[in-house]
């Protein structure tokens, strides 16, 4: 049986300081409520959680006595940051990977997100090894088939903000990993995401600490229901929102979760229970979109159409470049479209998903979605395709 307490415990032992983040436990706990609830396990399959579990608190604490032995590092500014989010399955990786064309910017290596400790700029000799570490932990690494047409990733190319808000269990994207409703209805409502994103800022100090000071460039969806906190912390922080057919993402994102479920489950994994709870997952997404964007600082982001993104990028750069204050170099254009030109949609494989084989009925979630299709003036999937192919 998981045990929030013993596995912080645990933790601390290892590194050696004791937990100084006192929200992280109560979502620790949502997080173990809600798996033994709604997510069967295997005696293996939760022992697997449990380690997770484990080295996402050791890292945490890694961090803190980090701080502890080097306390200027809690100085370390983390300048105008941009956070880069929309729906799930919005077109917010391939954003990422525009942005990674710019030199400009620092972003998360995938090497970075899950071995953060020691900071880059103190060992620069471990940078080598962790990411040959990295690389051969990614070949054992199951995947389902069809992964790579599902989401793009490099094994040293950037990576998003999970696993550093996974570290606090601030995270929405881990009710795609297992099934925890009442948990990811824990973060919306009862949650503390000021520290979540202090903890989240703590480790971006470590990283550039010792290092060149470049802005981030932080892409993870599910920003979209922080906004406020990631404000609190980051005050000076820009945002770049992606917009596509919600429906398209909603079908997208059940076959997502179905199948990043059943790589833990220890049954068969119901496809309208994924479903359900994905209409209530992007619902609730949206809902938060809409209340920041009717309130005071909701003209501080800057909103892209995906589809005009896939059909001219550089454009699209161009006008999101002016939108957070900076111009956009001729090399910087240039790389991003030879980037585009490498990588065709389609090109890692086609990604098949209905709505219907998830037992989502299209009028109703439709319905559920027209208020922020209207608002932001979003077209179904096969108009926005029609549209970006004639540009």
């Amino acid at each position: 049986m998981l045990d929030a307490d013993a596995i912080i415990s645990d933790a601390e032992r290892q590194v050696g300081v004791a937990d100084g983040d006192p929200a992280v436990r109560a979502n620790l706990k949502a997080l173990v409520a809600a798996l033994e609830r709604d997510f069967p396990m295997s005696v293996q399959g939760e022992a697997s959680v449990r380690d997770s579990l484990l080295r996402d608190t050791v890292n945490r604490l890694e961090g803190l006595k980090w701080l502890r032995d080097y306390p200027e590092i809690v100085e370390e500014p983390i300048a105008e940051p941009v956070f880069l989010m929309g729906l799930p399955r919005s077109g917010t990786t391939y954003f990422q990977y525009l942005f990674d064309r710019d030199p400009r910017f620092r972003l998360i290596r995938t090497w970075e997100s899950v071995m953060p400790s020691p900071p880059p700029g103190f060992d620069a000799a471990s940078v080598a090894q962790r990411r040959a570490l990295f690389s051969e932990m990614q070949k054992q690494r199951p995947h389902f088939e069809g992964f790579e047409a599902l989401h793009l990733y490099d094994e040293d190319g950037s990576d998003e903000c999970h696993a550093f808000l996974e570290q606090s269990f601030g995270a929405a994207g881990l009710h795609n990993l297992y099934r925890v409703l009442g948990y990811f209805d824990y973060l919306l409502d009862e949650a503390d995401l000021v520290e979540t994103y202090r903890i989240h800022k703590r480790q971006l100090q470590l990283l550039q600490w010792r290092s060149p000071r470049k802005p981030w460039a932080l892409k993870y969806p599910n920003h979209v229901i922080a906004l406020d906190a990631i404000l609190e912390v980051y005050p000076d922080a820009r945002m770049v929102m992606t917009h596509r057919d919600p429906l398209q993402t909603l079908a997208s994102i059940a076959k997502m979760t179905f199948n990043l479920r059943g790589m833990r489950a220890a049954g068969p994994v119901d496809k309208g229970e994924v479903g359900r709870d994905m209409l209530h997952f992007v619902g609730r997404h949206i809902d938060r979109i809409m209340a920041f964007d009717a309130g005071p600082e909701g003209e501080r982001i800057v909103h892209v159409d995906y589809y005009a993104l896939v059909a001219d990028p550089v454009r699209e750069m161009r006008a999101i470049h002016a939108g957070i204050g900076v111009d956009t170099p001729q090399e910087v254009a240039r790389a991003v479209a030879d980037w585009h030109a490498a990588n065709p949609k389609n090109a890692r494989g086609r990604n098949e998903y209905t709505l219907a084989e998830y037992g989502i009925d299209e009028a109703e979630a439709l319905a559920r979605f027209a208020p922020y299709m209207q608002r932001f003036a979003i077209p179904r999937e096969s108009e926005g395709l029609a549209r970006a192919n004639d540009a």
